[in-house]
């Protein structure tokens, strides 16, 4: 398995990424466990979350998908072989969002309890936070990689403006820099990462870890035309 530079953080991994928002929702632990198992013994080794799956879902309160992931890695036992990504940033019932200092301290002890670990390699801002300073969030980050919680920081949602913005920040004030951007991309959505990200990807060697890349399976034939969507 030829593996990828994820930025220049010098973490490598795989060239496809298992995306785990249904983990907790539409997948129950049993299920997770054997999707998990069959992705790594193929020969991958990243997993990528979030603190918000599945808080969407009737009766949850976020952090599902990181808690059957916690559960696995557990009885598995080889942490070190993996790749795992989560989020933060998205507002969680009865927690909070946003990119606050007080709020990622929070959120990255949370998620290392659930996911039963004592790092997280790619801690990514699910969102922007136009009310916190670029500065703060990201000495915030910086903080937490020095204390060993965090190895490297990833964006989503993020404008190319802002992405930007982001990496000069982290270049005057010598602190961490976002080494990758999670755009939607597919072969029917394309017009956010072509253009704008792609090129500051380019420019800066910024990873690109796309989701949807089956657009929640528009892509695969499991639609057809005539058929009422769900």
């Amino acid at each position: 398995m030829q593996l990828k530079p994820v930025g220049r953080s010098g973490i490598s991994i795989a060239p496809l990424v298992l995306g785990a928002n249904v983990f907790g929702w539409t997948a129950g632990q049993r299920t997770c466990s054997a999707i998990l198992d069959t992705f790594v013994e193929a020969g991958f080794n990243a997993i990528d979350t979030a603190d918000v799956y599945s808080a969407w879902v009737p009766g949850h309160q976020g952090g599902e998908s990181e808690t059957m992931i916690g559960n696995w890695l557990k009885a598995r036992g080889d942490r070190d072989r993996l790749v795992i990504a989560s989020k933060v940033g998205e507002r969680m019932p009865d927690f909070g969002h946003g990119l606050s200092p007080d709020h990622i301290v929070r959120s990255v002890e949370a998620s290392l309890r659930r996911l039963q670990t004592d790092y997280i390699d790619l801690y990514q801002s699910h969102v922007d936070d136009a009310e916190v300073p670029l500065d703060i969030t990201l000495e915030a980050y910086e903080q937490l990689k020095e204390a060993g919680k965090i190895r490297a920081i990833g964006a989503s949602h993020h404008t190319p403006e802002r992405l930007t913005e982001a990496l000069a920040t982290s270049e005057s004030r010598e602190v961490l820099r976002y080494e990758t951007i999670q755009p939607r991309f597919n072969l029917f959505d394309r017009e956010e990462f072509e253009g704008g990200l792609q090129d500051a990807c380019i420019a800066q060697g910024i990873g690109a870890l796309c989701y949807s890349a089956l657009a929640k399976g528009f892509l695969t034939g499991r639609f057809r035309r005539g058929h009422r969507f769900p």
